[in-house]
């Protein structure tokens, strides 16, 4: 049986890996926003490749997939976020506006 320091040491371990998982996944859609301002800034042919672009929202849409099948908030909040940024991406990156 799991005493009262065990329950609150594991919650509060919980908690922390959850805003540590938030952390991490805001700061990696932050480089997404990032290049996506840089795409918008320039006025030169993307060097990004639709296959690396592409891909990398593939992986974005199965954590965001995961992270809701297995109800982890952090997981399925940024990568959602990641695959919204990597859409707008690859339409600025392709110049299809």
């Amino acid at each position: 049986m799991e005493s009262k320091a065990d329950n609150l040491t594991s919650r509060y371990g919980e908690i922390a890996w959850e805003l540590g998982g938030f952390v991490a996944g805001l700061s990696g859609s932050g480089c997404i926003a990032a290049q996506l301002v840089s795409e918008l800034r320039s006025r030169s042919e993307s060097s990004l490749s639709l296959c690396y672009t592409g891909g990398f929202l593939l992986i974005f849409a199965f954590w965001t997939c995961y992270g809701l099948r297995f109800g982890r908030k952090a997981l399925w909040m940024t990568n959602g976020i990641a695959v919204i940024l990597q859409i707008a991406l690859i339409i600025v990156s392709r110049k299809f506006f």
